[in-house]
């Protein structure tokens, strides 16, 4: 079925990239819109678990993805105090052999320029896409139902049959549509950071994260801590969440010193001090908000995608993850329909994925609980139900990661061979 459908994405980050590559592989004509003057990513940690690595597999990016990521060889829970673990969960070749897709790092910027390569990339199918920078969306002109258009800031105007809101959680797609205020402060904040894999590996009471890959969670009263290699070790990605400041309430995000973050966590084991002492001045605190479920996410021809309309905690780490999903469904609708079927795709869309991603969205704000509460006999039962590890909170690792959101069998899960 050949198509002439145009879809506009408004946002360039990982949900939109991908939504402009499934699109693309689908045959249809794609132009992004970003805000910023340059198409990049911050500089930070991410992970694919199987679920998202298979909707990435599925678009060819095997090869790619081999080429920068980084593999936890375990799961590792430990006890804030003395750092004793309470539960260790094999990931590399065994989630693999288990999923038909692996669980890797990355740095955020490696992942979203192997997308925008592929989205660009003249040999690859479909139309290539078409990108335009510096073009931030303030307004939606739906005079004609059936071509809405976005006006950037400088006038300019971008017309096509379907506009998709991949802006974030603060979408101003979603804001124009006149969709629900659904976002919610959390009460914490989380402390960003990557810290040089040497500094960690010349101090004998850290270098011992470097024995062996692993994805470890550090777990206290009132917070918790994530950390992980990428670029095969080259940096270490901490991520440590507390309690909100008001500085950052107010602000929403800002640089703080090396200081700062190593007070956070007094009393902690002290593995945890010498490891976050070694941040660099480069430690960023932002708020963490997210978003109630949301059933609607069509506005005529406008959709919303990924954190425009289920922003989620990230204690599931499948923010990311979940709009690629998205992504997936949503083109996979688009690409097989014709301008008559637009609509009935829109809806497809929205009924195959709000449920699911909405029950993300509730154990991801449930697990804020679960990660943070003070030791005692409900703890003691929290660190004998990780023992186990068949998830967390609502729902389960077999759930989030077996199988494909896509009704594709080509994507079930099989025997790939990866390379090390």
């Amino acid at each position: 079925m050949s198509h002439s459908i145009e879809v506009l994405v408004v946002g360039g980050g990982l949900g939109g990239l991908t939504t402009a590559l499934s699109l693309r592989q689908r045959g249809l004509q794609v132009t992004v819109l970003e805000a910023a003057n340059e198409l990049g990513e911050v500089g930070a940690g991410i992970q694919t678990a199987p679920n998202a690595s298979r909707i990435l597999m599925g678009l060819g990016l095997l090869p790619q993805m081999e080429a920068i990521h980084t593999q936890p060889e375990d799961q590792v829970r430990r006890r804030w105090k003395d750092g004793s673990i309470v539960a260790s969960k094999p990931l590399g070749r065994e989630v693999q052999a288990d999923y038909g897709a692996p669980y890797w790092h990355y740095h955020r910027a490696d992942l979203h320029a192997l997308l925008l390569a592929a989205c660009l990339a003249p040999e690859r199918p479909g139309p290539v896409v078409e990108f335009a920078t510096g073009c931030r969306v303030t307004d939606l002109d739906q005079s004609d139902p059936a071509r809405p258009t976005a006006v950037t800031d400088a006038g300019r105007r971008f017309t096509a049959d379907v506009v998709v809101g991949a802006d974030g959680i603060r979408s101003k797609v979603r804001d124009l549509v006149g969709a629900p205020d659904t976002l919610v402060f959390s009460g914490e904040m989380a402390y960003r950071v990557l810290i040089p894999g040497k500094r960690i590996a010349d101090d004998p009471a850290t270098r011992f994260l470097l024995d062996r890959f692993h994805s470890t969670i550090w777990y206290g009263p009132d917070r918790h801590l994530v950390h992980y290699f990428i670029r095969g070790g080259q940096y270490l990605n901490v991520v440590a969440i507390v309690p909100c400041s008001p500085e950052i309430e107010q602000t929403w995000s800002g640089p703080v010193p090396v200081s700062e973050l190593v007070a956070a966590y007094p009393g902690w084991d002290d593995r945890v001090t010498a490891m976050l002492s070694k941040a660099e001045d480069n430690v960023s605190a932002w708020a963490m908000s997210y978003r109630r479920r949301d059933p609607r996410w069509v506005y005529g021809r406008v959709a919303l995608l990924g954190d425009a309309c289920h922003a989620m905690l990230p204690y599931q780490a499948q923010g990311a993850s979940q709009a690629m999903e998205d992504a997936a469904v949503l083109a996979e609708e688009l690409g097989a329909v014709t301008h008559a079927g637009i609509d009935g795709a829109l809806a497809r869309y929205v009924a195959r994925r709000a449920k699911h991603a909405g029950m993300v969205q509730d154990a991801s704000l449930e697990n804020m609980r679960f990660y943070h509460l003070p030791d005692g006999p409900e703890q003691q039962a929290r660190d004998s139900t990780l023992q186990e590890f068949n998830g967390e909170s609502d729902v389960s690792y077999d759930w989030l990661w077996r199988g494909t959101p896509l009704d594709d069998p080509d994507l079930v899960p099989f025997d790939y061979e990866f390379r090390r």
